[in-house]
């Protein structure tokens, strides 16, 4: 079982120089401070209990380290890690973290926060992923045309309202309470779904569960800009992207579910049930953030402008991101005949994460793709004579990727640097919140439009 204690015996030769490397204090992964003679404690650093020891046997020394490191849902993944780090000690010492370590030393509380606020980035974007990769079995299922499906694709983006008044509660009541609350509402509201007997119903649970995913993940940024050291903020960060791509993996791959029967996508909304266990786990564990018990009285002017520059990214990204994401299934299903279930778009779950390497090739892809082109621009035909919309349409969905995640990059420094201070998180948390929504709904309304007056305005606003 993780969390229980391991330990690491290496033995070196009782030379001067390994004997004075392996007597002095760790000031690496963890700092040590010596308790008498030869032991050693953990002075500062991500270990639940530690202690190192040295005795010697013969010509030789004998170092025993004992440890317990309790990460929540994901000590799996740094097991070997640290179990390496502290065998290699070897005639060098180092004083800094390892390289697969935050660039500043997390405490065991930094720890356990960063392994919970991984599990609710899972859930967050399970429920975020949810409705757009099952919305075409519904829609088929009820017999739903282009239109609305894409009203409806609108009408849940509008639902992010909902998630408003949770940022200004989380200023007053704390951010633990309301992530509790939104652990609990979101794959809860989302499981309804499965019950919904018509497309609006549906789309009703749907506009409802979402936006409390959304704001999960909001909040999730927030906690890490008030826990984590400032200098290891973008790598708080880069888990919780990797973590919340798993999670939308996993709704991914419950879609071959979706293909038992007409009906069947009703299984994937009961998957939705399986995070009641994180929302378990954030209820017992997730501790109030420092910063927000912390009493501010210094409230410094707020950037406007630089929070207008993260707003107008996030209004363009989502014009691409919610449309692509939005219309690519049934897409690859009615023109590319793809069996969504089996062959499935795995980049939009996992690949989407890495969007600053796929962004280039997918532009690349399209520069070099002449214009009457065979395979590069959108519904430009194949010599199958089908259309081949995908390396366009990919490259729109990575670049709207990449500026997305720059964008929540910034907002997250941001929160950290001003918005405590400010008296919370509720005004920059609300204009970004709906500069999300705002994108989302222009992009699916410009898609809707297109579909109406024809392909040819398409080109002609893509060059634009």
């Amino acid at each position: 079982m993780f969390g229980t204690e391991k330990t690491v015996v290496r033995r070196w030769p009782a030379d001067s120089d390994h004997r004075r490397i392996i007597d002095a204090p760790r000031d690496d992964l963890v700092v040590e401070r010596a308790v008498g003679g030869s032991e050693f404690e953990q002075e500062h650093g991500p270990f639940r209990a530690y202690r190192r020891s040295v005795t010697t046997e013969g010509d030789e020394l004998v170092e025993t380290t004992r440890y317990r490191l309790t990460i929540p849902w994901f000590a799996w993944l740094f097991a070997l890690p640290v179990r390496w780090t502290l065998q290699r000690r070897g005639a060098v010492h180092r004083s800094a973290p390892p390289w697969w370590a935050p660039p500043d030393r997390i405490d065991e509380r930094q720890a356990l926060v960063l392994g919970l606020l991984a599990a609710a980035s899972m859930s967050s974007a399970f429920t975020n992923t949810l409705f757009t990769q099952t919305a075409q079995f519904a829609a088929d299922d009820f017999g739903v045309s282009d239109t609305g499906f894409g009203n409806a694709m609108s009408v849940v983006r509008l639902g992010i309202v909902i998630a408003l008044p949770l940022a200004a509660i989380a200023d007053r009541v704390g951010r633990q309470r309301v992530m509790r609350f939104a652990a609990w509402a979101a794959p809860l509201v989302c499981a309804l779904g499965a019950f919904a007997p018509s497309f609006p119903l549906l789309v009703a649970t749907q506009s409802v569960g979402r936006p409390l995913g959304l704001a999960l993940d909001f909040l999730i940024a927030v906690v890490v800009a008030e826990e984590m050291p400032r200098n290891s903020r973008a790598y708080a960060i880069s888990v919780m992207a990797m973590a919340a791509g798993l999670g939308a993996g996993i709704a991914v791959m419950a879609l071959p579910l979706a293909d038992l029967g007409p009906s069947a996508w009703r299984l994937v909304y009961l998957v939705t049930l399986i995070w009641l266990v994180v929302a378990v786990d954030i209820t017992r564990r997730l501790p109030e953030t420092t910063r927000f018990e912390r009493p501010h009285v210094v409230a410094p002017p707020l950037d406007k402008s630089r929070f207008a520059i993260l707003a107008i990214v996030a209004i363009c990204a989502n014009f691409f991101v919610a449309p692509a994401s939005g219309f690519q299934n049934r897409y690859l299903d009615e023109v590319r005949t793809v069996q969504l279930g089996v062959l499935f778009d795995l980049h939009d779950a996992l690949g989407a994460r890495f969007a600053a390497l796929l962004a280039p090739a997918g532009l690349e892809t399209a520069c070099n793709a002449p214009w009457s082109g065979k395979a590069g621009l959108a519904y430009s035909p194949d010599r199958h004579g089908r259309a081949a919309g995908v390396p366009y349409l990919e490259m729109l969905k990575q670049d709207g990727f990449l500026s997305a995640a720059l964008a929540s990059s910034l907002l997250v420094y941001e929160l950290g640097n001003q918005a405590h201070a400010l008296g919370g998180v509720n005004l920059p948390g609300n204009w970004f919140l709906c500069s999300l929504g705002a994108g989302a709904v222009i992009g699916l309304a410009f898609g809707i439009a297109v579909k109406s007056v024809g392909k040819p305005l398409f080109f002609l606003l893509c060059c634009l």
